[in-house]
Order: C-alpha cells, then sequence, then structure tokens
C-alpha cells in the first residue's frame, strides 16, 4: 500500500467534537469518492503521550495501491471538491505520504 498521512487539527474557533464530526460526516462523503482508495482509517486523538504532541485532533491514513493512483486521486475532480470544502478553515495539517510495512499483527 502506497499511503497519505493527514495529521489535522481544528480552527481556532471549533470544538474538537465539531471538528471530528465534520471530518468523519460532511468531509468523509466526499474522500469517500475519492478513485483509487483502497482502505481509509481515522484516529480520534483524544490525549497525547507528551506535551510536544498536544494540540492534534486526528489522523487520517488514505491508502492506495501506488504512488501513480494517489497521484491520480489528487490530480481528481474529487480531490478538488475536497479541497474546496475545507477552503479558508485555518485548521493545522501535516500531509505526508509514503510506502507501507507492516510490521506485526497480533
Amino acid at each position: 500500500m502506497y499511503n497519505l498521512v493527514l495529521l489535522a487539527a481544528r480552527p481556532p474557533e471549533w470544538t474538537h467534537e465539531q471538528f471530528i464530526d465534520w471530518w468523519r460526516g460532511d468531509h468523509a462523503e466526499l474522500t469517500y469518492r475519492l478513485p483509487g482508495l483502497r482502505a481509509w482509517r481515522h484516529t480520534e486523538i483524544d490525549q497525547a503521550l507528551e506535551k510536544r504532541s498536544e494540540g492534534w485532533d486526528g489522523i487520517s491514513v488514505l491508502s492506495f495501491d501506488s504512488p501513480e493512483d494517489l497521484k491520480k486521486a489528487l490530480a481528481s475532480q474529487e480531490w478538488a471538491e475536497a479541497v474546496a470544502q475545507v477552503g479558508d478553515m485555518k485548521g493545522r495539517r501535516i500531509a505526508v505520504m509514503g510506502h507501507e510495512a507492516e510490521m506485526f499483527t497480533g
């Protein structure tokens, strides 16, 4: 799998609950439509392990078969619609991409 990993923080005027509801609701409806999307995992962050990790609300891992499939999704109308919905929301995010390696399953 090739993943797009997004770490996001809500806009300052939103509550954590509002942001998670939007992310898993209205925004999810657009995300599900991304061409080539194989899996999507979302984690609601409810606490930080240490002080330097505070201030984040959630993580999304969007999985594709290959870097090329992710590039197609990022060039799609569906991605453009998801980005437009975010608009000038004023939240923060970190977005990174890479190959997944399964390290352990229990």
